[in-house]
C-alpha cells in the first residue's frame, strides 16, 4: 500500500505542475510534448518535490529553448565541428546509457561566440537524448582536456556546460570526468567545487594512469593513445649485425687508393668487411665476428677480449690442466627460491584492518575504478559517418555522406557552370 500511495502522491504532483504551467501561459504542441511525466518529475526530484519551484525552474527552461532555438537546430550548423570532432557521442555503455565526449580546443572560443558553443552543446545533448532508449534518462560525458593549454579557459567552457546541464537538464548527469587538465586545474576546481550542484558527479582522471593497463595495452588500435617510439623492425637488413653496431648503416672502406669514393655508407653488413677468423662462435660474438661495425669497441678492449674465443681457450688450457672450470650456462629454478613472506595481520595486531570501510578508499582510486568502462570510448578513434548515423530527423539535416570520389565528381560538375 505504501508504494501505491507513493506513486499517486508522485501523479498528484505532476497533474499539479502541468496545471499551474498552463495557467500561466498556454503551451504550444512542441511545449507539452517536452513536458511529459518524466521530465516533471525529473525536475520534481531535484526540486525536493516542491511544485511551486519545479513550476518556476520548468518555465525558465522552456523560455529558454525557445530563445535559443533547439527545435531548429541541424547538423549542418556545425559541419566543421563535425568534421573535427569536437563534440559527438561515443557510444552507450553497459547501462545503455550515451557516452559523450567533448574534445573542445583552447583556440575555439577565439573564433567562435558563446553562443555558438551553447548550440553546440545542446545540439549534442539532443543528440545523446535521441539515442536513449526507454528506460534510460541519464548519460555520461567525458572532457578532454589536454588540447587546453589554460586552466582558466578549459574552466570557464567547464562550468558554462554543467550551468546549461543542472538548469535546463536537471537529472540527467551521471557522471563527468575531466581527463588530463592543465597543471593549474586542480587549485581552480577547488576553489569553484563547494559552490556547482553538479560537482559531485564530476571527477578528475588522468590517462597516464592508464597505459599500463592490461585491458587497453594495444595501442596501435588507437591513434592517440601510440607512442612515437622507433620500430627496430621498419628498418630492413639483410645480415645480422653484432651488439655493438648500428642498426641504420654500416661503414665501408674501399680496397682501392685511386678510388674516387674510398668510403660509402651501406645498410647490410657483407661478409667481405670481417676481419679475423670467419667460423661462427657463440660465446662471444654471436652470427657475427669481429667487423668494422665492431672494431671500434673492441679496439678499447682488454687483449684477453680481442682474442679469438678458440685461441684463448687453448692457451687456457696449456696453463691450468687440472679441474675443469663448471658450465656458466647452468639454469636455475625460479620456484625453488623460497622468498620471505610477509605474514599475514592478526585482528590482535592491527584490528583497524577488519573494520576499514569504502569511506577510507581514496578519492582518485575511486575516480580511477569509476573511469575504466569508459576508457575504451576515450580511445576509439572518433568517425563522423557512425556519429551521423545515429541523428535522427530534423537534428541530421541536409548533408549526407557519400563517397570522396562521388563528392569530387559532384564538385567538378558544378565548377562548369
Amino acid at each position: 500500500m505504501g508504494k501505491k500511495d507513493q506513486n499517486q502522491k508522485d501523479k498528484e504532483r505532476v497533474q499539479a505542475v502541468l496545471e499551474l504551467l498552463k495557467k500561466q501561459a498556454p503551451l504550444s504542441v512542441k511545449q507539452e510534448k517536452f513536458c511529459n511525466n518524466a521530465c516533471v518529475e525529473r525536475f520534481l526530484r531535484v526540486k525536493g518535490d516542491n511544485v511551486k519551484k519545479t513550476v518556476k525552474q520548468l518555465r525558465n527552461c522552456l523560455a529558454w529553448r525557445e530563445s535559443l532555438g533547439t527545435d531548429h537546430l541541424i547538423a549542418d550548423e556545425f559541419s566543421a565541428e563535425l568534421a573535427e570532432g569536437l563534440a559527438y557521442v561515443a557510444g552507450h555503455d553497459d547501462e545503455s546509457r550515451p557516452v559523450m565526449i567533448f574534445r573542445i580546443k583552447q583556440d575555439y572560443q577565439k573564433f567562435h561566440s558563446q553562443k555558438l558553443f551553447t548550440r553546440l552543446l545542446v545540439f549534442t545533448l539532443e543528440v545523446a537524448i535521441q539515442t536513449m532508449a526507454k528506460n534510460v534518462e541519464q548519460f555520461i560525458i567525458l572532457f578532454d582536456a589536454s588540447f587546453c593549454r589554460s586552466a582558466s579557459a578549459f574552466m570557464n567552457i567547464l562550468l558554462a556546460t554543467l550551468k546549461i546541464i543542472a538548469e535546463y537538464y536537471p537529472g540527467r548527469l551521471h557522471r563527468a570526468f575531466v581527463i588530463d587538465p592543465p597543471s593549474l586545474f586542480s587549485y581552480l576546481w577547488k576553489g569553484v567545487k563547494p559552490f556547482l550542484e553538479l560537482s559531485p558527479s564530476t571527477m578528475v582522471v588522468s590517462s597516464l594512469d592508464f597505459e599500463e593497463s592490461l585491458e587497453f595495452n594495444n595501442f596501435k588500435s588507437y591513434p592517440r593513445a601510440s607512442s612515437l617510439r622507433f620500430d627496430a623492425s621498419s628498418v630492413p637488413s639483410a645480415a645480422k649485425i653484432g651488439a655493438c653496431s648500428s642498426s641504420r648503416f654500416s661503414f665501408t672502406v674501399s680496397h682501392h687508393f685511386d678510388s674516387l669514393k674510398p668510403w660509402y655508407l651501406t645498410l647490410t653488413d657483407t661478409s667481405a668487411s670481417k676481419v679475423g677468423p670467419t667460423a661462427p662462435s657463440s660465446t662471444l660474438l654471436g652470427p657475427a665476428l669481429i667487423s668494422p661495425l665492431n672494431a671500434r669497441s673492441f679496439s678499447f678492449a682488454s687483449p684477453a677480449a680481442r682474442t679469438p674465443p678458440d685461441t684463448f681457450g687453448a692457451v687456457k688450457k696449456g696453463f691450468f690442466p687440472s679441474t675443469p672450470m663448471p658450465q656458466k650456462t647452468q639454469k636455475f629454478d625460479l620456484s625453488s627460491i623460497n622468498h620471505p613472506r610477509t605474514p599475514k595481520p592478526s585482528f590482535l595486531q592491527s584490528p583497524a584492518l577488519f573494520f576499514r570501510k569504502d569511506c577510507h578508499v581514496s578519492r582518485a582510486d575511486k575516480c580511477r575504478e569509476s573511469f575504466v568502462p569508459y576508457l575504451k570510448f576515450y580511445r576509439r578513434p572518433y568517425d563522423e559517418m557512425t556519429y551521423r548515423s545515429k541523428m535522427r530527423p530534423p537534428l541530421g539535416g541536409l548533408i549526407s555522406i557519400v563517397s570522396p570520389h562521388l563528392r569530387r565528381r559532384h564538385m567538378s560538375v558544378s565548377q562548369r557552370f
